[in-house]
């Protein structure tokens, strides 16, 4: 009885539990970047190119505009219906 009590309290097993969490919290949050970065992603390297050339000292002004432009055309798409009819074309 004493060796049954003994393996329902081994704390190894809580460990690996909550290990088990922390690496599927994780990867719900890696999977949600993944989304985001697909969807903004040009948005992104060029609000970035603005950033390393006004930090460079050089003009950025060409990269904002592009992250503009990429900007209203992620609003434009998101803006879309997506059905199931509509699934195939033009993800």
């Amino acid at each position: 009885m004493k060796n049954f009590i003994a393996r329902r309290n081994n704390p190894r097993k809580q460990f690996g539990q909550g290990m088990t969490e922390y690496i599927i919290i994780v990867a719900l949050i890696a999977v949600a970047a993944i989304g985001v970065y697909a969807l903004f992603g040009k948005t992104i390297r060029n609000q970035v190119a603005g950033l390393a050339g006004e930090v460079a000292g050089t003009g950025s002004s060409t990269a904002v505009t592009a992250a503009g432009t990429a900007a209203s055309d992620a609003a434009t798409a998101a803006n879309k219906d997506k059905k199931m009819s509509s699934y195939g074309s033009g993800n």
